[in-house]
């Protein structure tokens, strides 16, 4: 008897059907083959199942036994094959009615003693089930509740592989689990622009780039506030919309990092150390897996030290930058994930770090300076919009009160830009921010006057600008004026769009 049912498998963020076939055949030695291009998790699934059905009670007759995962050219990998296998085991062999079977979608790790484990990735399974029709999802009771963020889609979450089959005969009832509420970092929430003494330029910069969604590169000796102002940009940024809050919930849960939390509100902000390989940056791995840059989806990629990474890490994310995706490639197959963030970093001008504080000697010499700062290629700091110089705080503004540019108020100023550019850019699905202008669109929407060409032009051939750098200053300039209530691009946007993406040549 050949029983088929429902699953799915994880290819990048998304998850495609594959269907689980059972050829249970009481004729000739007892067998079990597993076909179906299966990963070692997915081949390893049949001693947990056959330890998980002994546990439940369930006896298999003798049986030559094929298992095929269709579509047999797509790999699978994982171990949320177990709860289906062994469904559909049960079917085959009589011991559950097919019709019980058909029209599920089942995801779920088995122990030995028969307990449904989690697994990553259910959000992904569940939007699959939803457009597929099924009639619900069964899986683990601690993926339950993230299914049941698939609006209209049922999630059942039994405790173990009896419950299961139970629930499936109509013997056991469960109640649908219900969506967690959005998950909320509150550690976010005590930061405030207003605890930043001094470094209104700064401050003025981080503004910029989060009304634009552009990147930000901090320069500055020790101690001076670089790391303070990155961690509290989350602060002054938009809530995530709808749809931008399931890109990334898929994200962590295909990582299976959401913790039985619900869809993320907030947008993410990852901070790797500058150990951190090229694959844990990008992604990768065997079965590849988001790296760091895809965690920050839609967030903030925070890169305290950047001269400390390695050369060639950096240099793997110059792709990611450019494109908003990163694609990781392996022999039989590739997969793309979503990385759409703003680069955030932070590095000392020289290898003591006080060749910018007039208050400190520097004790680097010219040829350590320039082997510092040639760890940084030409190319990724081109990507980077804005170079920003902080330097080291003075004492009467440590000595003075809270600051009174505060979060809040920086915060209203940059949702009233992004709601501009919401605007604007309604009609156009590639484009989200003024940091994705590119082409055609840069053309329309950063249109100059004669004199702005002008200021550019005489900008362009003195500081020996490539193109990227103007294609960035002309994005930049975009978001100064929305930021100040202008539809055209003036002087004044530019000059100080150039001012933030030129550093001194004298240091």
């Amino acid at each position: 008897m050949v029983v088929r049912l429902s699953c799915g498998a994880l290819q990048g963020v998304d998850a495609f059907r594959v269907d689980l076939e059972v050829d249970f055949l009481r004729k000739g030695m007892p067998a079990f083959v597993m076909v179906g291009l299966a990963e070692g998790a997915v081949r390893e699934a049949k001693e947990r199942v056959f330890a998980a059905l002994r546990s439940c009670g369930f006896s298999l007759p003798p049986a030559r036994i094929t298992v095929n995962l269709a579509p047999a050219d797509r790999r699978k990998a994982g171990s949320a094959y177990d709860l289906p296998l062994a469904v559909a085991l049960l079917a085959a062999a009589g011991l559950l009615p097919e019709e019980c079977v058909r029209g599920w979608i089942l995801a779920g790790e088995l122990s030995l003693q028969g307990t449904i484990k989690p697994v990553p990735g259910v959000l992904p399974l569940g939007i699959l089930a939803r457009v597929e029709g099924a009639r619900g999802i069964v899986t683990a009771p601690e993926n339950a509740p993230e299914a049941a963020l698939v609006e209209g889609l049922p999630a059942y979450g039994p405790s173990t592989l009896d419950e299961a089959v139970r629930f499936l005969k109509g013997e056991y009832p469960l109640e649908p689990a219900a969506p967690p509420p959005p998950g909320l970092d509150p550690a976010w929430a005590f930061l405030d622009f207003a605890d930043v003494k001094g470094q209104e330029h700064a401050k003025r910069a981080i503004e910029i780039a989060a009304a634009g969604a552009h990147n930000l590169l901090f320069i500055g000796p020790p101690g001076s506030g670089k790391t303070m102002l990155a961690k509290r940009i989350p602060s002054v940024l938009p809530p995530l919309d709808p749809d931008e809050a399931l890109e990334v919930t898929k994200i962590y849960s295909v990582a299976g990092m959401l913790g039985g939390r619900g869809l993320i509100a907030q947008r993410p902000f990852r901070e790797p150390h500058h150990t951190a390989t090229e694959a844990a940056l990008v992604g990768g791995g065997t079965y590849p897996r988001p790296g760091e840059v895809s965690l920050a989806h839609r967030g903030v990629l925070f890169l305290d030290e950047l001269p400390e990474y390695g050369k060639n890490t950096l240099d793997v994310l110059r792709q990611p930058l450019e494109g908003g995706t990163v694609t990781v490639s392996r022999s039989a197959h590739s997969v793309t994930f979503p990385a759409d963030c703003m680069l955030v970093a932070a590095m000392n001008p020289c290898p003591c770090g006080y060749a910018t504080d007039p208050r400190h000697t520097c004790t680097c010499s010219p040829s350590q300076v320039r082997r510092y700062r040639s760890r940084l290629s030409g190319p990724l700091l081109d990507r980077i919009d804005l170079h920003v110089n902080v330097p080291a705080v003075p004492y009467e503004d440590l000595q003075a009160g809270a600051s009174p540019l505060t979060s809040e108020r920086m915060r209203g100023r940059v949702l009233a830009a992004r709601e501009v550019q919401r605007r604007r850019y309604a009609e156009i699905p590639q484009c989200r921010t003024n940091a994705d202008l590119a082409g055609s669109l840069l053309e329309e929407h950063c249109r100059l006057g004669s004199g702005e060409r002008g200021f550019l032009r005489e900008a362009v051939e003195r500081l020996a600008l490539s193109a990227r750098a103007y294609t960035r200053i002309l994005r930049i300039s975009r978001t100064i004026a929305d930021l100040a209530g202008e539809e055209n691009i003036g002087v004044p946007h530019l000059a100080e769009a150039i001012g933030c993406r030129v550093l001194d040549r004298e240091e």
